[in-house]
């Protein structure tokens, strides 16, 4: 046997060109294409190198666009606390009531995405939801590891519960901060706090063990995170199990009670195995849950085609679902 060859019987695929299909939008296909090159990154930090992963991080956030949208100017934002956690508030020009709000927890692999980035992403966020929203701006590693930033989501949802019924209230996170969201849900239920209308969780980083099909089959094929997040995934859980649900909660128990969940990845998303499976879970433990999977979508949609209109009206009709069943 051969160095680095797998023990299991494998599939070999041979190296080959993989084209945007012709089954979405133009712009889908545009984006895709001019994604395709993927840019040189700098390689990991080693994990106990906290001035090398800060250093690190500084970097990616750098090279996250920062431009505001013109619809930025229309909607209201001020910064608050909730239970003294750090949080943005934004409000769309769509926010007429008042009793309805939106909880959004970033993304950035656990490890990045927080301050004005944070702000940007709950603005967004708002417009989708046309809600109030508030973004928490969680504590992260290396300074801050598991498990600060779901203590600080947990402690902001506490604070949020002071001021609106939990059927006023829906949660929802992407990526990492559908980690979060999620983690969120079977802790509050674990510590008797109570859930609210409904959870929304794109494209979500639910397993930190990384054992899902997808991380293999679309390695490489999405264009946008590329592969899986190992080594941010360790620094964040800074030595305890990966499996843990609270971790990963793919792996939670959701018998015992579980909100109304939306589930949304595509099929060129690495994290797409991530929203398969929760869905089968949830559908098993008799949890109301809707699954939304785009054609040739990579991690976090195209930004800015057909199809990323179509599921933010899924997000919209989803929410206002969720409220008016509660209401």
């Amino acid at each position: 046997m051969k160095e680095g060859q797998p023990t299991l019987q494998s599939v070999f695929v041979e190296a080959h060109y993989v084209p945007p299909p012709k089954s979405i939008s133009p712009e889908a296909q545009a984006f895709l294409s001019a994604a395709a090159t993927p840019m040189p990154r700098p390689p990991y930090p080693a994990l106990g190198d906290k001035a090398g992963w800060k250093e690190y991080i500084a970097a990616a956030e750098r090279a996250f666009p920062l431009a505001p949208s013109p619809d930025d100017r229309e909607t209201q934002s001020e910064t608050t606390a909730l239970g003294g956690v750090p949080t943005f508030v934004a409000i769309p020009p769509t926010a007429v009531d008042s009793k309805r709000v939106y909880l959004d927890i970033h993304g950035g692999a656990l490890i990045m995405g927080g301050g004005e980035l944070c702000r940007i992403m709950g603005r967004f966020m708002s417009r989708r939801v046309g809600v109030r929203t508030y973004s928490v701006d969680y504590r992260m590693p290396p300074d801050h590891p598991y498990p600060a930033a779901l203590d600080d989501c947990l402690t902001a949802y506490r604070a949020l519960l002071e001021r609106y019924a939990p059927a006023q209230i829906v949660v929802g996170g992407g990526s990492a901060g559908g980690n979060l969201a999620a983690a969120l849900m079977l802790r509050a239920r674990d510590e008797g706090v109570p859930l609210p209308a409904g959870l929304v969780l794109l494209t979500p980083e639910l397993d930190l063990t990384e054992s899902g099909d997808s991380f293999q089959t679309n390695r490489d094929i999405d264009v946008v995170l590329r592969h899986g997040l190992p080594e941010a995934n360790a620094l964040y859980a800074a030595g305890h199990d990966l499996a843990h649900p609270y971790l990963s909660p793919l792996f939670g128990d959701f018998r015992k009670g579980y909100p109304r969940t939306f589930l949304q990845a595509g099929t060129r998303d690495v994290f797409l195995s991530n929203a398969v499976r929760m869905h089968r879970a949830l559908r098993k433990a008799g949890v109301a849950v809707e699954l939304h999977i785009f054609e040739a979508m990579p991690h976090g949609g195209f930004f800015g085609a057909p199809e990323d209109q179509e599921l933010a009206a899924e997000i919209r009709r989803f929410v206002d679902e969720c409220w008016s069943c509660r209401d």
